[in-house]
């Protein structure tokens, strides 16, 4: 039996690609990477919007995701991985991925934290195997002057969503359509 040159350098190029994506990452240090940009990210969050603080301490649980990153043209993605914390102790580790297709053109960066209010909507998010923040959710996003932007009814859903840190260029932050799932860094 023959091969072609073909199949032969799309075996060759291909074998490499199969095996990276095989990697998890499991046991390479990462877990310590990221609690330790999730703690920057709280610090530099608490220092920069104080209400927070309220809302961590009102919380039972924290998705801190430290950076986020989008880009599209026309076709557009974005992946970050962050720590779920319970009490103030890392107890999974989760990613955020997101994919659109529509008139798009940039790339941007930020940060978010989840604030799980209730034990109901924290026990389904980690249930899931794939979870996207639902229309239970409040944002609470930094105006142009520093101040985050949030009223009584935020502070009384199920789930609030902190956005900051954005920088880039493409308008805007969203997290509809972003799924979370867990991982083993």
């Amino acid at each position: 039996m023959s091969i072609s040159r073909r199949n032969f350098t799309f075996a060759a190029l291909a074998a490499p690609l199969f095996m990276a994506g095989c990697n998890n990452g499991v046991g390479s240090g990462n877990a310590e990477v990221i609690d330790a940009r999730a703690d920057a990210t709280l610090e530099y969050m608490f220092n920069q919007f104080p209400q927070t603080r309220d809302l961590a301490d009102k919380s039972v649980a924290m998705l801190i995701m430290p950076l986020v990153t989008e880009a599209g043209f026309g076709i557009g993605g974005g992946y970050g991985r962050g720590a779920l914390r319970i009490q103030g102790s890392t107890v999974d580790y989760y990613s955020a991925t997101t994919a659109n297709i529509g008139f798009q053109i940039g790339a941007q960066q930020y940060a978010h934290v989840l604030f799980f209010m209730t034990e109901e909507v924290l026990t389904t998010f980690r249930r899931s195997p794939g979870w996207s923040l639902g229309a239970d959710a409040e944002y609470a996003f930094a105006d142009k002057g520093g101040a985050l932007k949030a009223d009584t009814t935020t502070l009384n859903a199920p789930i609030v969503a902190v956005v900051f840190g954005q920088a880039g260029l493409r308008a805007g932050a969203t997290l509809e359509g972003q799924k979370y799932s867990r991982i083993i860094p």
